[in-house]
C-alpha cells in the first residue's frame, strides 16, 4: 500500500527554536494602553448593557424578555410554553436559553421574588426562600404577561420610547419601557458589574405612587410621610430606625434589619416560623440552627423541620419542656439569619451613566423621563389626528358635489388619471384624493359623508387641546398624577413587611441565660481544652492526652464562666465556656489555636478564669519586673473575642498570678535564688502595656524562672528569703529546701 502522509498536529507543543522565534515577535505595550483598548470596553459593556438597571427599573435581559412576550400577544392571551418564549427571546438576547429562563423565573409569580410579579406563571418555578427547591424545565411550565404589564407597555406603540435594531438588525427593540409608575422602586433588583454593583430593594406600589404624586405636587415634601419603608416579597418585620431609613432615602446607600415572623402553639409546644427575611433561605436557617444545637449553644430545641407546602412557608420547631418561646426566638434572632441586614445601593443608569441616587433624586429623574414619554405620546397622537383631519377636510370638499366626483371617476378613461382629475376638480392634494377614491361604492352617499365630516370640528378641538397640553408642563404632570392614581387603585396592595420600632424591640430584648452547671476544665500544654461535667468525670478513667502532652492548667468552675488565655504575642483571647461542648476524659478536647485562629507560632503562656473580672493580675517577666493590673482591664462592653496589647512586650512573660487580695509570692531565678515579696508593695498600674516595676535584680545572663504563691512553694523557712526592700537580688536556696515545688511553672 502507498505510504500515507501523516496529518500535521496543529496542537503539538512548540519546540525551543519555535518558542524563541515566537518571543521575538511579541510587541511590548504599555499597561495603560492594554486597559484602554481591551479592558475598558468590556467593563463599560457590563455596566451599561448587562448588570445595572435603568430608570424604567429593568436590566436589558428583563426588557428583552418582556418585550418578546408582548410581541407574542401574551399580555391578554392564553399562556404558552416557557420554551416558546425562551426561543423567541433569543432573537433579542443571544446569551443562551438557560440564562433567559432563569430571568423569566425571577420575574414569575410562582418564584415570588417580586412584590408585583410581571410574569403570570403556571407550573413549578421554585421559591425565592428555598435554595434547594429547583424550578422545572421550560418545556413543563407555561407563562404569560401579568395584568400589571399593561402599565409597563402602555402607549409603547405611540413613539413614547426610542427603538434600536437588535444584534443582527433583523428587528427592533425598545431602549426603555414606558412604565406609568416608578417600577425602579417597586421591583427589587440586584446586579454586579465591573468595579460597581447595584442593589435596589422593593417598596410598596401604593406607597410609591402616593409618594410620587406628593413629589410632583411639592418637590420638598418629606418622603417618609408617604413612603414608610422597604416592602419585601417574603414579608417579615422591619426594625424601623428613622436615621437609617432617612439615610437610604437621602443617599441611596445604607442597610436595614428584617426579622422573621413566628407564632407559638402552646398545645403542641411548637414554634411556627411563617415569614423569613428576603436575604436568606430555609436551608441556611435550618443548617445554622442544627450547628448551634450540636455545639450546645442552644439547648431548648428538640427538633426542627421544614413543613413548607402549597399554603406557604412554614418552619416548625419542637420545644423542650419548660422552654420560654420568647427567649428562644430572641436568641435565634441574634445567632441566625432569622434576623438579617439588607443592604441598599441605589445605582441606576441615567442617560447611559451609572449614578447612585437617593429615593428623592431617583423620583425626580423618573418624573422628568416620564414627562418626556407623555410629550412624545401626545405628539404622536397629534400627528395621527392631524392626518385624519386632513383626510376629512378633503372629504368635505366633495360633500357639496358628490355627483360630480362620481362622474369624474366614471368618465376617466385611465385609472392613473383618476387621482389627478380629482385633485384638479376639488383643489385637494394627492393624499386626500387617494382617500376619496378609495371610498367604497356603498358609502358614496350624503349620510355617510355628513357623519364623517361632522368629526372635523371634534378633531380640531382635540388637536388644539393636545397642543395646549404640550405647551403646559403642569397639565403633563396632571396626566402623570392621574395615571399614578389609576395604578394605585387598580394594582395597589397592603404592605407585606410589617414596620416595628427598633427601640421597642431593644426594650424587650432578653439577656441570654447561660446554664451555670458545674464543670471541670483542663488545658493541656499543647493547647487542648476539655470541659467535663462532674458526673462524666467520676465515670471516666485516666485523662487522655497526645503523646508528649500533659496537663498545664485545671479548674473547677461553672459553665457560665469565661476563660482568659494570654499568649506569647501579647494577645488575650476570651473564651466563654458555654461555647465549648461537654467532653469526656477519653477525648483530646478542642484544639484552641485552631478554634481561636491563633498565629502559627503563637502559644498560650498563661490562662485564668475571669471570675467576674474582680481582683488583680500579677504579670512576671524574665527581666525580673512585675506588673500589677486590675482584672477589669480585660473586661469589654462588646463581646470581643481578642484583645491586642494584653501586656508589655519589652520582656517575655514567664507566668502570671491572679489575686483577690494581697498575699505573698515567691520568685525564683535561673541561678536558684529565691525572693519572697508581699504583693502590697506592688502598685496597681492603669495601662495594660506597662513594663511594671523591678522586683528581682538578676545577674548577667540570668532570668526569672518561675513565680508561685508562698503557700504553694513548700519553703521550710520563708523568712530567710524575704526582701527588706525591692528590688532585691534574692537569696540562694538552702540545699535542704525542696526545689520541685518551684519548678512546676
Amino acid at each position: 500500500m502507498p505510504n500515507k502522509k501523516k496529518p500535521v498536529n496543529k496542537n503539538k507543543q512548540l519546540d525551543a527554536t519555535n518558542i524563541e522565534g515566537l518571543h521575538a515577535e511579541v510587541l511590548e505595550q504599555p499597561i495603560t494602553q492594554t486597559l484602554k483598548v481591551n479592558y475598558m470596553p468590556y467593563a463599560m459593556s457590563v455596566i451599561v448593557s448587562r448588570a445595572i438597571p435603568e430608570i424604567d427599573g429593568f436590566k436589558p435581559s428583563h426588557r428583552k424578555l418582556l418585550y418578546t412576550m408582548y410581541q407574542m400577544k401574551l399580555l391578554a392571551g392564553t399562556r404558552t410554553k416557557s420554551a416558546n418564549v425562551v426561543g423567541a427571546t433569543m432573537k433579542l438576547n443571544p446569551h443562551g436559553d438557560a440564562a433567559i429562563y432563569e430571568t423569566m423565573v425571577r420575574l414569575s409569580r410562582g418564584y415570588g421574588a417580586l412584590l408585583h410579579p410581571l410574569v403570570d406563571s403556571k407550573g413549578n418555578f421554585g421559591k425565592v426562600y428555598s435554595r434547594d427547591m429547583a424550578y422545572a424545565a421550560s418545556r413543563y411550565t407555561e407563562v404569560r404577561l401579568d395584568a400589571i404589564c399593561e402599565e409597563i407597555f402602555r402607549d409603547i406603540d405611540k413613539d413614547t420610547v426610542d427603538f434600536v435594531p437588535n444584534y443582527d438588525s433583523s428587528m427592533e427593540e425598545p431602549t426603555l419601557l414606558p412604565t406609568t409608575f416608578p417600577n425602579v422602586l417597586v421591583s427589587a433588583n440586584q446586579g454586579i458589574a465591573v468595579g460597581m454593583a447595584s442593589n435596589l430593594c422593593g417598596f410598596n406600589l401604593a406607597e410609591v405612587c402616593e409618594t410620587t404624586i406628593a413629589r410632583i405636587k411639592k418637590p420638598t415634601a418629606d418622603l417618609m410621610e408617604t413612603l414608610l419603608g422597604p416592602d419585601l416579597p417574603t414579608g417579615g418585620e422591619l426594625l424601623f430606625v428613622e436615621k437609617e431609613i432617612r439615610g437610604i432615602y437621602e443617599t441611596g446607600r445604607g442597610s436595614f434589619k428584617v426579622r422573621s415572623k413566628w407564632r407559638h402553639l402552646p398545645k403542641e409546644n411548637v414554634i411556627e416560623i411563617f415569614e423569613i427575611p428576603y436575604s436568606t433561605t430555609v436551608e441556611v436557617i435550618i443548617a445554622k440552627v442544627t450547628d448551634l444545637v450540636k455545639v450546645g449553644k442552644i439547648r431548648e430545641i428538640a427538633d426542627m423541620r421544614d413543613e413548607t407546602d402549597l399554603s406557604g412557608l412554614k418552619l416548625t420547631i419542637d420545644l423542650k419542656r419548660g422552654t420560654d418561646p420568647q427567649k428562644l426566638m430572641q436568641k435565634l434572632y441574634r445567632m441566625t439569619s432569622l434576623q438579617d441586614s439588607i443592604s441598599c445601593n441605589f445605582n441606576v443608569l441615567v442617560e447611559g451613566m451609572p449614578r447612585v441616587m437617593g429615593v428623592g433624586e431617583l423620583l425626580d429623574h423618573w418624573i422628568v423621563w416620564r414627562m418626556d414619554c407623555v410629550r412624545r405620546q401626545t405628539s404622536f397622537t397629534i400627528r395621527q389626528k392631524e392626518e385624519k383631519l386632513h383626510l376629512l377636510l378633503g372629504l368635505r370638499s366633495i360633500l357639496l358635489d358628490i355627483d360630480r366626483a362620481i362622474a369624474i371617476i366614471r368618465e376617466t378613461q385611465e385609472e392613473a388619471m383618476v387621482i389627478p382629475h380629482l385633485m384638479e376638480a376639488f383643489s385637494i392634494d394627492k393624499t386626500q384624493a387617494d382617500y376619496v377614491a378609495d371610498i367604497r361604492l356603498r358609502n358614496i352617499n350624503k349620510e355617510y359623508i355628513l357623519k364623517r365630516v361632522q368629526e372635523v370640528e371634534k378633531l380640531q378641538e382635540e388637536i388644539e387641546d393636545l397642543k395646549d397640553l404640550l405647551d403646559k408642563p403642569t397639565r403633563i404632570r396632571n396626566v402623570i398624577i392621574s395615571q399614578l392614581k389609576h395604578v394605585k387603585k387598580t394594582y395597589g396592595t397592603e404592605r407585606r413587611t410589617q414596620m416595628i420600632e427598633a427601640k421597642e424591640i431593644q426594650e424587650e430584648a432578653i439577656e441570654e441565660e447561660v446554664p451555670a452547671y458545674p464543670v471541670h476544665l483542663f488545658l493541656s500544654q499543647e493547647g487542648y481544652v476539655k470541659k467535663i461535667t462532674p458526673q462524666s468525670l467520676r465515670m471516666s478513667g485516666e485523662q487522655k492526652y497526645k503523646e508528649g502532652d500533659g496537663a498545664q492548667f485545671a479548674w473547677g468552675t461553672t459553665n457560665a464562666e469565661e476563660l482568659l488565655l494570654f499568649t506569647n504575642q501579647q494577645q488575650c483571647y476570651k473564651l466563654p465556656l458555654a461555647e465549648l461542648p461537654d467532653s469526656k476524659a477519653s477525648l483530646l478536647g478542642e484544639y484552641l489555636p485552631a478554634r481561636l485562629e491563633m498565629q502559627q507560632d503563637e502559644v498560650v503562656v498563661w490562662a485564668c478564669l475571669a471570675n467576674g473580672y474582680k481582683g488583680q493580675i500579677l504579670f512576671f517577666f524574665e527581666n525580673g519586673k512585675v506588673a500589677r493590673l486590675e482584672a477589669s482591664s480585660y473586661q469589654t462592653v462588646t463581646k470581643r473575642k481578642k484583645l491586642t496589647g494584653a501586656y508589655s512586650d519589652k520582656s517575655p512573660l514567664v507566668t502570671a498570678l491572679q489575686i483577690a487580695e494581697d498575699t505573698k509570692v515567691v520568685m525564683q531565678s535561673s541561678d536558684d535564688r529565691l525572693l519572697v515579696i508581699p504583693t502590697e508593695k506592688l502598685l496597681t498600674k492603669q495601662t495594660r502595656s506597662t513594663q511594671g516595676v523591678q522586683v528581682m535584680n538578676l545577674k548577667k545572663n540570668k532570668v526569672l524562672k518561675s513565680a508561685v504563691f508562698l503557700e504553694e512553694a513548700g519553703l521550710d523557712n520563708p523568712q530567710r528569703y524575704r526582701a527588706r526592700s525591692i528590688p532585691s537580688a534574692g537569696t540562694l536556696r538552702k540545699e535542704e529546701e525542696p526545689s520541685d515545688q518551684m519548678s512546676i511553672l
